[in-house]
């Protein structure tokens, strides 16, 4: 079973590639029995969604 910086570094990987299934399964299962790696999650999806919301100036 996965620890919680595991579980972490296998949220931020998600967000730039496909994980393999039983990374998948192992990640579902940690966030499953862990609300401190569920709150971390809905943290990131949170910034991602408020950071698409604004444009990227240029220098």
């Amino acid at each position: 079973m996965l620890n919680c910086k595991q579980a972490t570094e296998l949220m931020s990987q998600r967000l730039d590639r496909d994980l393999s299934i039983p990374q998948k399964l192992s990640l579902r299962l940690h966030l499953m029995m862990c609300v401190g790696c569920r709150n971390f999650g809905r943290q990131m999806d949170f910034l991602r969604q408020v950071s698409r919301k604004f444009p990227l100036r240029e220098a």
